[in-house]
């Protein structure tokens, strides 16, 4: 399976420069971003991706928006694979406003209200990945699945800090290998 970190957002290019949270709840790309997530999407195509699974924020659809629709494929929402809820920019969109957005997506059982009250901390960020590895045992065919998510989750998951638009690869034994990155655009 690849794990692919979103597109720079508007959030990434602010705190960048400053090392402040700007208070920018659930940010959009920015041109970069979408950039780097054509720019993953085009690395993608020469592998045998069957299925797209994004978190629930805007910058996660959109840069899965880019990579689905350069691969034709339809677009799944996995919430387990979201950020650590530690900034402003991890406060979500409400479902309501997510299926106004994207009409075109399943969001199914997805709470209005479905990224955590007061931030995740390190403890609760691990059991999340474990539930998320969990599943993954759980299913048989995940190796055709590209999951776009978010620079915590995968660090979370693999250990390695990542910038944006980097696509890895996750292994059967969990081990991750960068595949791509975009940092030059």
């Amino acid at each position: 399976m690849y794990l692919l970190r979103h597109g720079e957002s508007e959030f990434n290019v602010h705190f960048s420069k400053t090392r402040i949270d700007p208070g920018i709840e659930d940010p959009a790309l920015t041109e970069t971003g979408r950039a780097q997530a054509a720019a993953a999407a085009e690395h993608l195509r020469d592998l045998p991706i069957r299925r797209v699974v994004a978190s629930p924020y805007r910058r996660t659809l959109q840069t899965a928006e880019i990579v689905a629709g350069r691969l034709g494929l339809a677009i799944e929402i996995e919430p387990l694979v979201r950020e650590r809820c530690w900034f402003v920019c991890d406060v979500g969109t409400p479902t309501s406003k997510l299926r106004q957005d994207w009409p075109s997506l399943s969001f199914g059982d997805l709470p209005e209200r479905w990224w955590p009250d007061g931030g995740e901390n390190e403890e609760e960020l691990g059991l999340r990945c474990s539930a998320f590895r969990e599943k993954l045992g759980a299913e048989t065919n995940w190796d055709d699945t590209v999951f776009v998510s978010h620079w915590a989750f995968i660090r979370g998951l693999t250990g390695m800090a990542v910038p944006n638009g980097t696509l890895l690869a996750l292994h059967r034994g969990l081990a991750a290998t960068i595949v791509h990155t975009s940092q030059s655009c």
